[in-house]
């Protein structure tokens, strides 16, 4: 399917500079650049490649400046890469979707299934589940008995939802999700064992949650660990029992959250960050990558960074006297040495 720039620009609202004819028909990334393709330009960092991409098409900045002659259809917007999304997302939306319920796939009697649902081999669905219209189940995808899944909902291959689940409209669950496996709830014991601690809780996910493959969200003990509307959790991301996380919180990859802990609303997460349990994270935190997280944040927009976690600004401190170590430990070693013969000279 082609657009021309023409069309690209009056969808989104931009400023042609260049041939308003000219057609694409796929995407490219701005360094790999081929006729016949759209690209963009949001990191300065990439600015040199523009001068010589052969894309047809190049999404920019209103405040782009050429410091030389571009040989692509400029279409300038307020946001290239909030406007590339909204063109990608356009492009996915007119894929055709696949309908249907296979004849493999194991369905409860009492399972009640929505209009234009596809259901592919090999999925199971239990008792007492219920599912929205529009929703998409891939191959492997276990639906255990009492759980709920929304509207316009995509699980792909081998996704695992546990009993009782509730999952709200317009989520998106990638392979290898877990969602209402147990919390990790031992209790110790005179002889040194562990008695398990049965977890009576669930798992509920609110609307519009996309959640990363081989992710996993434990069910409470008690009550509900709960992942509130808009979060994004990326692959690989480990949410303990009764954790909260709030809207649109974004998590990288290989975060882990121990139990109970609640992370306010708009908080980012960097890769591999870990909480110890039972704190909180106000509002609008920013959490470094790697970093360790002990206690509670209370003010709302702090940025934190470090193990154990410290405000962003003593880290970058921090690190600049770690990188000088050895130099000061020379400048302390010279300094008693001639203290020493001070003291010597004193006697």
């Amino acid at each position: 399917m082609e657009f021309s720039a023409q069309q690209i620009a009056e969808f989104l609202g931009g400023e042609i500079e260049g041939d308003a004819s000219v057609k694409v028909s796929y995407f490219s990334k701005i360094e790999e650049g081929k006729p016949g393709t759209l690209s963009f330009l949001s990191n300065p960092k990439y600015t040199q490649y523009i001068y010589e991409s052969q894309a047809s098409i190049i999404l920019v900045n209103k405040t782009f400046k050429a410091e030389k002659e571009v040989g692509a259809t400029l279409i300038r917007v307020d946001d290239s890469y909030a406007s590339l999304a909204v063109l990608l997302s356009l492009v996915d939306q007119m894929k055709p979707k696949k309908t249907g319920i296979s004849s493999q796939a194991a369905i409860s009697d009492s399972a009640i299934i929505g209009e234009n649902a596809y259901i592919a081999p090999f999925v199971y669905i239990g008792e007492q589940v219920k599912i929205g219209k529009n929703v998409r189940i891939y191959a492997g995808c276990s639906i255990d008995d009492g759980s709920q899944i929304g509207d316009n909902v995509c699980l792909y291959a081998g996704v695992k939802i546990y009993n009782d689940c509730l999952v709200g409209n317009n989520c998106i669950l990638h392979s290898g999700v877990v969602i209402g496996s147990d919390g990790f709830g031992f209790a110790p014991t005179e002889d040194g064992s562990y008695k398990k601690i049965p977890q009576m809780g669930n798992v509920v996910l609110e609307d519009d949650v996309e959640i990363g493959a081989n992710t996993t969200v434990d069910r409470a003990t008690l009550g509900s660990t709960i992942i509130h509307k808009g979060v994004k959790l990326d692959n690989l991301v480990q949410i303990a029992h009764n954790v909260e996380v709030g809207d649109n919180t974004v998590i990288a990859a290989q975060t882990g959250i121990s139990g109970s802990t609640k992370l306010g609303k708009h908080c980012t997460v960097g890769g591999q960050a870990g909480f110890a349990g039972h704190i909180q994270m106000a509002d609008g935190t920013i959490i470094g990558a790697q970093a360790g997280v002990g206690g509670s944040i209370k003010e709302p927009n702090q940025r934190i960074q470090g193990s154990p976690a410290i405000s962003m600004t003593k880290f970058y401190k921090s690190a600049v006297v770690i990188r000088d170590l050895p130099e000061i430990q020379k400048l302390i070693h010279s300094m008693q040495k001639r203290i020493e013969e001070l003291e010597n000279k004193l006697k």
